[in-house]
């Protein structure tokens, strides 16, 4: 991304009631005064959410049209690029908690266009949290206390991309057929060699080639590189069609993340998610028993994309030395999450069950 000098300004979103600082309640689909409990509704748009040309983004990023100026900071201890942060100068990482300083590091990036407030209220994602941790095996025996008291359950919304396209594929591969063939087969029966015919399969190859055509609709793909890649995508699936236009009151007390995967970066992502998909096409149009792919070329047209946030609750919490994360998916309540294992209780496990198995041993051979 080009950079550029930017100012940026704290958004404030008063309440018409009392005029303190006001939240997004999940769930709510308003902005709550946490003082006076007023509700304050979020203004509607009549901007529908639509798709942007992907072709002419990348040519535009160099010109102020749909982009941003934002102010980032960077936690050295995990990576995450926090921006939206007004005149905060420090602050805990909300990912691992780390102490972080915020210094002027400014950058053009596309605006986020859609959005997934949060549904999932934070009591919930708490309680899901401890229920989490009482149901863990062979945890240390402190963690329950440590991870409840010191650990925090921040509202962050995680940057993403989704990627539209039609992809037209040509492929050179070979189709296998199944075909079967009597052979005798010699064995020992009662100290005697025993001559018998038998069945066995081969595979007939025949050469194939072909053109398949695939239309791949909200291909996801998480532009944050601070939170574990295999949480991340067990906290699929998101209901992306219920996606709203962007605005700024849905952020109104949560955090959000820069993307660190930039709109090319993320399409070539999409890329390899789609050719699983394509593969699959690819050996359904050759047929057969089996099949070979020994060449393929895809061509990607009609490329459209949206930047969109997805919101997650996390905790962060450290013990002895190590963070652990824990993330709850704040439309569907999945939960994912990272945990400390006690060596002394997987050593006893291990050792009672190797009691148990020498006493079923031992009973077995007295009863001989």
């Amino acid at each position: 991304m080009n950079e550029a000098t930017a100012t940026t300004t704290e958004r404030r979103f008063p309440c018409v009631q009392c005029g303190a600082q006001v939240e997004f309640a999940p769930g709510a689909g308003t902005l709550t005064c946490p003082y006076c409990s007023a509700q304050n509704e979020i203004p509607q748009t009549e901007e529908v959410l639509a798709e942007e040309d992907y072709a002419s983004a990348l040519e535009a990023l160099s010109a102020a049209d749909d982009l941003a100026d934002c102010l980032d900071v960077k936690c050295d201890a995990c990576g995450a690029e926090i921006h939206g942060l007004g005149s905060t100068t420090s602050l805990s990482c909300p990912y691992c908690n780390s102490n972080i300083v915020a210094t002027a590091k400014s950058r053009r990036l596309i605006k986020p266009k859609a959005i997934l407030p949060f549904r999932v209220p934070r009591d919930e994602a708490q309680r899901k949290f401890r229920d989490w941790l009482r149901a863990l095996w062979f945890a240390p025996g402190d963690l329950k206390k440590f991870a409840v008291n010191d650990g925090r359950l921040n509202g962050m919304y995680m940057p993403a991309w989704t990627y539209d396209c039609h992809a037209t594929t040509t492929y050179t591969g070979q189709r296998g057929d199944y075909y079967y063939v009597t052979v005798p087969h010699t064995s020992r029966v009662n100290g005697k060699s025993v001559t018998t015919m038998r069945k066995e399969r081969r595979v007939r190859w025949r050469p194939a080639a072909g053109t398949v055509f695939n239309r791949f609709d909200d291909v996801l793909v998480i532009a944050s590189h601070s939170l574990p890649r295999e949480h991340i995508e067990l906290l699929e699936p998101w209901d992306l069609p219920s996606a709203l236009p962007y605005s700024d009151d849905y952020l109104a007390g949560f955090g959000a993340e820069s993307y660190q995967t930039d709109l090319k970066s993320g399409f070539e992502e999409a890329c390899k998610i789609m050719q699983s998909t394509i593969s699959m096409s690819i050996m359904a149009d050759i047929g057969g028993d089996v099949q070979r792919i020994t060449s393929s070329s895809t061509r990607h047209e009609g490329i459209t994309f949206k930047h969109l946030l997805l919101p997650v609750w996390v905790s962060a919490y450290r013990y002895r030395g190590k963070v652990y994360r824990f993330l709850v998916n704040a439309r569907t309540g999945e939960v994912q999450g990272q945990r400390p294992w006690s060596s002394a209780k997987i050593t006893m496990a291990v050792l009672t069950g190797l009691a148990i198995v020498a006493a079923v041993a031992l009973v077995l051979f007295l009863r001989r």
